[in-house]
């Protein structure tokens, strides 16, 4: 468990230390932002950047880009996708036992960092309200299978998400649908981790 959540915590590092300023962007290209995502972290999200690009302004989202940088996934999450990236929050990896986030951050730890942060990516473009159709289709659950080869279970109560891991922990989606130009953002409030 502490190799997995030091794999977590190792990734959220790797995406703070690779972002991108936007304080060059103009002030219309920041509204037009807004009309169309919400704000995460106290920063616009473009639709017409990639997940990157968007995570490392994020002021929420300090832990995970560090550790996907420490994961070496930056190349892969600013690729063509389309990705669904379940991005927890640094409040998130704060609920991890303590030591776990820095552990993972080690480099000896890679491959279990890479295995917590690709257990929060799945290879498609799901929206929330996609998964709620999903949900209802499948009876109230829905199985999503991850790039990291976790299968999380999707379940909603009125237009919030949940998400549980084969652990049996869950965490609820606090921001939907944050488009990205290859994929959605979809901020979560519990780091998910493989089965232990």
């Amino acid at each position: 468990m502490m190799k997995l959540l030091a794999t977590v915590v190792a990734m959220t590092t790797a995406l703070a230390i690779t972002g991108c300023s936007s304080s060059g962007a103009k002030e219309s290209d920041m509204m037009a932002s807004n009309d169309t995502n919400p704000m995460v972290g106290g920063a616009p999200m473009y639709a017409d950047k990639n997940i990157i690009e968007n995570a490392v302004n994020s002021k929420d989202h300090t832990t995970l880009v560090a550790a996907v940088k420490a994961a070496g996934l930056v190349d892969t999450l600013q690729g063509e996708g389309p990705f669904t990236v379940f991005a927890p929050t640094n409040a998130a990896f704060d609920k991890l036992p303590d030591g776990a986030v820095a552990n993972l951050l080690k480099p000896e730890n890679k491959a279990a960092l890479q295995k917590v942060l690709t257990c929060h990516v799945v290879g498609t473009n799901a929206l929330s309200g996609a998964i709620m159709t999903m949900v209802d289709d499948d009876m109230g659950a829905h199985p999503v299978p991850t790039l990291g080869g976790c299968t999380l279970m999707a379940t909603y109560k009125g237009d919030k998400i949940m998400l549980e891991d084969e652990n049996g922990r869950i965490s609820t989606v606090t921001i939907a649908d944050v488009k990205q130009s290859n994929g959605v953002i979809h901020v979560v409030d519990t780091v998910l981790l493989p089965k232990q």
